[in-house]
Order: C-alpha cells, then sequence, then structure tokens
C-alpha cells in the first residue's frame, strides 16, 4: 500500500513537473513570435522609409534646411582682380556661396569639387561665389593656380558679410534661391560634384523657373 502511494505521488509530481515546463515552454514561444514580429514590423518600415531618405539630397549632403521665405543678406564684394559683385546682380539665379580661407585645410580640399560642379551646370541659371576674409590676394592667385582650378573669390576683409550669413566655421556653403531666399546651409567640407549635389543644384534650378 505505502508503495503505491509513493508511486502515485511520484507520477503526479512528474506531471506537475511537465505541465509546469510546457507552460514555461509556450510563454517563451509566444514571446519569441511577438519579438519577431516587432522586429519585422521595424524592417520593414525601415525599408519603406529609406528610399525616400535615400532621395533627398539634404539628407545625402547632410545640409541644414533653412525655414523658408529667410532671405539672404544683400552684399557687394569685390573680386581677386578688382571687380565689384553685388548679390542683386544675381537675382534669377540659384547662387552657391562658399565661405573658406587659405589657412583652412578642408577648405582647400573641397576646392576643386567646386569647381568641377560649376562646370555641370549652366551659368545663366547657376552662380558660384568663393568668399574669404584672407588679405593676401597674392597668395591665392597661386593657390588656385597650382590647383588648376578657376573660380571667383570674393574678398570680405571686414568679415561684415561673413557675419551677415551667420558663418561660425569654415568651410562653410550657403545655396540661395533663384528668388533670393536661402536654402540650406552646410558647414565642413563636402563633395560638390557628387550626384547629389548636382541634383540639388538643378531641383533648385527648376522650381525657381
Amino acid at each position: 500500500m505505502r508503495c503505491r502511494l509513493i508511486a502515485w505521488w511520484c507520477k503526479r509530481f512528474n506531471c506537475r513537473r511537465r505541465k509546469s515546463w510546457q507552460s514555461r515552454s509556450r510563454n517563451v514561444l509566444m514571446s519569441l513570435k511577438h519579438v519577431s514580429v516587432a522586429a519585422l514590423l521595424s524592417l520593414m518600415s525601415i525599408v519603406s522609409i529609406s528610399p525616400a531618405l535615400a532621395g533627398d539630397p539634404f539628407v545625402s549632403l547632410k545640409m541644414t534646411r533653412l525655414p523658408a521665405g529667410t532671405m539672404a543678406a544683400p552684399f557687394e564684394l569685390t573680386t581677386l582682380d578688382g571687380k565689384v559683385v553685388k548679390s542683386s546682380e544675381l537675382a534669377g539665379k540659384v547662387v552657391l556661396i562658399n565661405f573658406w580661407a587659405t589657412w583652412c585645410g578642408p577648405c582647400k580640399e573641397e576646392m576643386p569639387s567646386l569647381a568641377r560642379l560649376q562646370k555641370q551646370l549652366d551659368p545663366a541659371h547657376f552662380a558660384l561665389l568663393t568668399v574669404t576674409t584672407d588679405l593676401q590676394r597674392q597668395g591665392i592667385a597661386h593657390f588656385l593656380s597650382h590647383l588648376g582650378i578657376s573660380l571667383p573669390v570674393l574678398f570680405d576683409e571686414d568679415q561684415e558679410v561673413s557675419r551677415s550669413f551667420m558663418v561660425r566655421g569654415l568651410p562653410t556653403t550657403v545655396v540661395i534661391a533663384m528668388n533670393g531666399a536661402l536654402v540650406g546651409r552646410a558647414v565642413g567640407p563636402r563633395a560638390w560634384d557628387s550626384p547629389e549635389a548636382v541634383a540639388m543644384m538643378r531641383q533648385a534650378m527648376e522650381s525657381g523657373k
């Protein structure tokens, strides 16, 4: 009788342990199922968003969009060869202004890409200007000659224009729409002849027509 009772309790205990283990297994499987579904939904959302972001040149170039209606400050500066350039003369064009200095290594590195960008766009609808606070004009002329590039260099010796465009570091590049509104700003060097940069300028030119 005692043996039967022990056997009965052992059988009951093992059954409970088995049921408990099965219950825990089901809970784990359900948790894994929920995690898998959540991960799949997250992946689907990333895949669905990525093409839109990839097609936005501001995202690709890591440029800051400026609030709509922010107008560029008017300016008047002198070029390397003594010509006066007025912002009013650039109305109806997309304008890229690059602020730089000869002592700025990253500035000099991106100069060739700016020259290549300039060659790809129609000068009737696009203008590229570089603005420097350097005082040694002869040194700048030698630098451009050494690189074998031709870019319009404007001198902002009193830094008034740099301040009006809120330049805090070099290089800083701003893009101005055909109507004179500020479009975007980039701080630091960029590959300005990249497909994304060219697409941005062309989009700005098309939207302004």
